[in-house]
Order: structure tokens, then C-alpha cells, then sequence
């Protein structure tokens, strides 16, 4: 299956994008891999990729990555069988007859996501030049502001509160409110002057209470005009826990004299939202569904810099504010350091951010416009049942739907390994791909790290200890059960390949955190003679970074068809 041949002249070991190629090649219509042959592909029915961190070469007793100058490190290792090895997880050495190196993407001092690596790929020639003919398109037309306010689809996508006339989709809570819906009708009787929205940039400061982040501050531009019309300091309705000052630039002494409530901000902010005798206002900002939420407002015309404006990277990732502003305007901001960010100074850079992209076109400020999530590709395949005959699902722990499974036919949330795998034997037999991913293991091991606030997250990580050998084996032997239940469920020609991304990241990322507490501490001011020398950052330090980062790249790959 493997062809080694061709895996030996590579550089370095088969990446993520070509496991991911190759599962183009059997459920699309990708061209087939050079460094595995896969015979009769059209034979295979189902795809069944996991996604599995933790399973190391150790763990099925194989030999340490070669380092004789004479031995390729990339090619597939034989797998021991179970009564050789004594393998806590016996299912993969008696399923797959080899393991094959992997690596993860990233640079010399960082590793990229695994997750966008594998679930973004380029786009076929013929959908390029289709692409090109739509921004040539898009370009004849005048280009105006309300080109780039989000769709209701991509509204959902991003995870923004949606009025209920627009969908039923986001249940509002107490104290929620949303603009009226403006009728059509009385739009097209105004004169043409006032048939056109007003625009107006919004940033909100949050601070820390015992119910959560809450609105502490909110500041609104007038686009036309660059006036400040509204900026309020509001008091939260429970005792601040943490004003995130770093963040917020919120102090104590500042929020004092605040009397302006939540309900105060949204019947001040309410007519200017929805004028009367006038369409619905723009609102542009930033990740602009999260000043929403601290409104609590569900508006239906938004413009988001963070949405129209790309990553580097690609989706599902988004730029932040300051790198955009300095990249995209030449202008630095939020450099007041721990005196935290200024409403108004990020309202008036989503301003330039939108005027920017007026001026040069839809196209400016994007990145890697020529690709696309697998699930387009599969939708579009032509090759087993014609386009829309590879249906997708995604079953992954958190909100897949909003992230890397936003372009699926199918999304299953989960909160453990055990729904995924119940996620999955419900969901394989009406989907030709199915995506799935157990965490189990990697959080045995200690390197999962829960989602915690900029303002909560130490400076530099402690590593978390190594876990007791029960806790350890509990898991190796949980997933061994799972992966035993779910292939036996399979159908006959089902492809069920498991990858695990990469390595333990811990050192890496305790190392990249210490690099980055001592040139933020440059940045602001310090001396070196001023900081403690044990947080220094030299040399010796950047040499063993990037040593960490090609071990965190590691992975492993497992191919087979039942």
C-alpha cells in the first residue's frame, strides 16, 4: 500500500494536507497520492478518519525515530503484533499492519492547527477560474459598504445572536433585546438620499463578575463622519471580580462613578439602530458578535473586520485587531501596554479597516482565496453520484458547527469521548465521510488545556505532571474498547484511517510562552538588566524551541479498509 520509494525522496515525513489529499482522492474526485497506491478506490463506500493525539510510537513498542545517516525516518514502521508487544491499545496492532510518520504544519518556533491543516484544501483549476470570474464580477459593481455585511449564513457560522425574524436559531435570554424589523416597503417610499444606512463602528470593554464577562463600557463612531455619538461607562449588574485591566484598560476608580445600566445602553442604542423614517443602521466592528452578546442586542445588519478581513492562515482562524491594523492600515494600536485597549481607538481602526477595502477592492486584506473546506470539494464531487452525493458529518467535542465543521452537511457536538463515539455509530451509515475525534488519551497525558480568558491564562504555563500509570492505562484501554465498538459496526469497505496530528506540545508551548513574556516585557520599555535573568530569553533557549517544535510535530498515521 505504502510506496516507499516515493516517501524516502521526500524531505521530511507525509504531512497533514496529504492525509487529507488522500482522503480527497477515495471520497471526492482529488487525483490520486504518489507516496501510497490505494487499489480499486472507487470500490470504497464509506471514509472514516479520526483524529486521535496521544498515541505514541512507545505505545505500540516501536523503535525510536531512526538517526543513523543511512536510515529514512519517514518511512512506515512494521506494528509488532499484540503478543509482542504487550500494546495497551491492541486493536490498532492487530488491525493495521504498519504506522506512518507524519507531520504536523507550522513554522520553525510554532505548530500550526492540525484541525485547519486537514479540513482546508486548494481549490480545483476549474473552481479557480470560476472564482476569478466572480471577483472580476464583483468588481464592476459599485463597491459600497453593504457589499460586506454578513449573510444570515454567516452570521450562524460565526456565532452571532440572530434576530428571530431572521431565523429561529439563538434563543434569547432575560434582559435580551433586538432591533425591529424594518419593512421594505417604507424603505423604497423614502427619498433616494434616505434609502441608504447609516454605518457606525462599535467596541465594548467587558470586565469579570460572578456571572460571567459583562458590559462595562461601550463606545459608537459615526462612519460618515468620524464623531463619537455614544460612550458610556456602565455599571454591571454583580460585583466586579476581575476588571481585566490589561484588556478592558477598566480600573476600579474608573468604573466607580458608573450609573448607566445594560437596559439604559440598549434604549439609548435602540433609535439609532432602527431610526424612525430610516432603514436599519449598519453596525461594524470587530468579532463584532461578542460586543453584541455584552449588549445583549440581536441586530441583522453587520459588518465584521475580523470576517471580511482574513487570517494568514486561513479559516476557520481569525486576525486580531492590532496585527490587521498594523498589516492592512500601517497604523499601530492597543499599545498602552497593561493600561489595557481603548474603545474608541479600536472603533476608528474598524473604520479604516472598512474604508481600506472600499478603496482597493473585495479582495484586499485575504489570504488564501483559492482554498476551500473539504466539504465544498466533497459537495461538488462529480465522480461517484454526481455533486451533493458525499454527504459529510463532523463529531467532535465542543461546537464543531461554527468551526472547522461549518461547511458539513451534518454537525454532532459532544462533551466526551464517549458521545463522539455514540456520535458516530449514528451518524457513519447515512454519510460517505465521517470525521471524528477522541481526546481521551491526550487529556491523560495532560495536553489538553482548558479554555481559559487572556486574563486568566499565567504567563508562562506550568507543564502539568506526568499522570499516574492507572489513569494513563484507563484511558489506553477506554479507547480500545471505542475503536473495537466502532469497527465492528462498520460496514464492509468502509476506509477507517486513524491519525493522532502530533506530540506532546507542552514544552514547546512553555518554551513560546516564556519567549513571549520577555519580548512583550522588551516591548513595553524593560531593560534586560531589569527583568530576572531566569526569564530571560537567548540563544540556547530559541535552539531548544526549535528542537521542541519538530518533536511536537510528530505523528502518526494509520491506514486500512475493513
Amino acid at each position: 500500500m505504502y510506496v516507499n520509494g516515493e516517501i524516502v525522496k521526500r524531505k521530511d515525513a507525509v504531512h497533514i494536507n496529504d492525509v487529507r489529499d488522500l482522503i480527497l482522492h477515495i471520497a471526492a474526485d482529488a487525483p490520486p497520492p504518489n507516496w501510497v497506491k490505494v487499489e480499486h478506490a472507487r470500490s470504497i463506500e464509506k471514509v472514516v478518519a479520526l483524529l486521535i493525539p496521544g498515541i505514541l510510537p512507545s505505545t505500540l513498542a516501536l523503535p525510536p525515530l531512526p538517526t543513523s545517516a543511512t536510515t529514512n525516518p519517514n518511512v512506515p514502521l512494521s506494528i509488532p503484533l499484540p503478543a509482542e508487544s504487550h500494546t495497551p491499545i491492541p486493536f490498532i496492532a492487530s488491525t493495521y499492519s504498519h504506522a506512518c510518520p507524519t507531520r504536523a504544519p507550522g513554522d520553525q518556533t510554532r505548530m500550526y492547527s492540525v484541525l485547519s491543516e486537514f479540513f482546508q484544501c486548494q481549490v480545483t483549476p476549474q473552481e479557480k477560474a470560476k472564482r476569478q470570474a466572480q471577483r472580476a464580477s464583483q468588481r464592476a459593481f459599485d463597491n459600497t459598504p453593504s457589499l460586506y455585511m454578513l449573510s444570515l449564513k454567516e452570521m450562524i457560522e460565526n456565532d452571532y445572536p440572530v434576530p428571530s425574524y431572521l431565523a429561529d436559531v439563538f434563543e434569547k435570554g432575560p434582559g435580551w433585546v433586538e432591533t425591529p424589523q424594518a419593512s421594505e416597503e417604507s424603505t423604497l417610499l423614502l427619498p433616494a438620499e434616505k434609502r441608504q444606512s447609516k454605518i457606525y463602528a462599535i467596541d465594548c470593554e467587558m470586565c469579570l463578575t460572578e456571572d460571567g464577562k459583562e458590559l462595562t463600557r461601550v463606545c459608537m463612531i459615526d462612519y460618515e463622519s468620524g464623531i463619537v455619538i455614544y460612550d458610556k461607562l456602565v455599571k454591571p449588574p454583580k460585583p466586579v471580580i476581575d476588571y481585566m485591566t490589561k484588556w478592558s484598560g477598566i480600573t476600579e476608580a474608573l468604573l466607580a462613578s458608573a450609573t448607566t445600566t445594560v437596559a439604559e445602553v440598549q434604549a439609548h442604542l435602540m433609535p439609532i439602530l432602527a431610526p424612525k423614517g430610516g432603514p436599519t443602521s449598519i453596525l461594524l466592528g470587530h468579532s463584532l458578535e461578542s460586543d453584541l452578546r455584552a449588549l445583549r442586542i440581536c441586530h441583522p445588519r453587520c459588518i465584521d473586520t475580523a470576517v471580511i478581513y482574513h487570517h494568514p492562515r486561513g479559516r476557520p482562524l481569525k486576525p486580531g485587531l492590532a496585527w490587521l491594523t498594523k498589516k492592512w492600515v500601517n497604523r499601530e494600536i492597543q499599545t498602552r501596554g497593561d493600561s489595557g485597549h481603548d474603545p474608541e481607538e479600536d472603533a476608528r481602526a474598524c473604520i479604516d479597516l472598512l474604508k481600506s477595502k472600499l478603496r482597493y477592492g473585495p479582495t484586499y486584506g485575504e489570504y488564501k482565496t483559492d482554498f476551500e473546506s473539504i466539504y465544498e470539494r466533497m459537495g461538488r464531487a462529480s465522480g461517484r453520484g454526481g455533486p451533493g452525493s458525499v454527504r459529510s458529518v463532523v463529531v467532535d467535542h465542543g461546537n464543531p458547527g461554527v468551526m472547522h465543521g461549518a461547511k458539513a452537511n451534518s454537525n454532532v457536538p459532544c462533551t466526551s469521548d464517549d458521545e463522539v463515539l455514540e456520535g458516530l455509530l449514528q451518524a457513519i451509515p447515512g454519510h460517505e465521510f465521517s470525521f471524528g475525534r477522541f481526546t481521551g488519551i491526550a487529556d491523560a497525558l495532560g495536553w489538553l488545556t482548558s479554555k481559559t480568558t487572556a486574563a486568566e491564562t499565567p504567563a508562562v504555563p506550568v507543564i502539568p505532571a506526568e499522570p499516574s500509570p492507572s489513569v494513563l492505562t484507563n484511558a489506553q484501554a477506554t479507547l480500545n474498547n471505542q475503536l473495537i465498538t466502532l469497527y465492528a459496526s462498520l460496514p464492509p469497505r468502509t476506509a477507517f484511517i486513524i491519525f493522532t496530528g502530533h506530540s506532546d506540545p507542552r514544552r514547546m508551548a512553555s518554551l513560546n510562552a516564556r519567549k513571549s513574556a520577555f519580548e512583550s516585557a522588551i516591548r513595553s520599555g524593560k531593560k534586560a538588566e531589569d527583568i530576572d535573568k531566569a526569564d530571560w530569553w537567548t540563544a540556547s533557549d530559541g535552539r531548544e524551541l526549535e528542537e521542541e517544535v519538530e518533536k511536537a510535530k510528530r505523528g502518526l498515521l494509520f491506514l486500512g479498509v475493513k
